[in-house]
């Protein structure tokens, strides 16, 4: 079961980090069911793509990278020489709508969520086949984060929202480019 490759960690972001983030999200146009803003920086912080501020994405890659580096080393440390950039993407999810279970993609070498808004909602499930068998929800605490590095149809996992609250959360990726999937592949 995935439960033993999964990390959990509290308090994830710094309070100032936190706060800026949950208001900016906050305030971003969301007119889709589930729409997420993404946000692309390299190690060197080059922004490839941005749809927050660039001096909070270039903050945010400055005080994580290396955090996320530490917590990949520890789930499969084989994937930290093939990190490209980082993907800061926050989601906004409506309430009441859910995301299918799904395996993520090759290029997501550690995955991560932070909760950062409303005070309750519902957390990240995972299950142990895609068909949603032995479902484990890991409880939505705000600022607390979960991360896992993909391991091909083992790491199956949903989300949604609530019935009475959209779902606001910080999405955390170390990714690789299209060159390297056959290594990916290979660990």
């Amino acid at each position: 079961m995935i439960n033993n490759k999964i990390k959990i960690f509290d308090d994830f972001l710094e309070a100032e980090d936190l706060k800026e983030l949950t208001i900016y999200a906050k305030n971003l146009n969301n007119n889709r069911e589930i729409h997420a803003f993404h946000n692309k920086i390299d190690q060197n912080n080059n922004i490839l793509s941005a749809s927050i501020d660039a001096n909070l994405l270039i903050r945010l890659n400055k005080k994580y990278l290396e955090k996320g580096i530490s917590i990949l080393k520890e789930l499969n440390e084989k994937k930290v020489s093939l990190i490209d950039y980082s993907d800061f993407t926050i989601i906004k999810t409506k309430k009441n709508m859910k995301f299918s279970i799904h395996d993520d993609t090759f290029n997501k070498l550690l995955s991560g969520v932070v909760y950062l808004y409303p005070e309750k909602n519902v957390g990240t499930i995972f299950y142990n086949t895609k068909n949603g068998k032995d479902k484990n929800v890991t409880e939505w605490k705000i600022n607390r984060a979960v991360f896992f590095s993909r391991i091909e149809r083992e790491t199956w996992h949903s989300y949604a929202a609530d019935n009475a609250n959209d779902r606001i959360t910080l999405i955390f990726n170390l990714m690789t480019k299209e060159k390297n999937f056959k290594k990916v592949l290979e660990i």
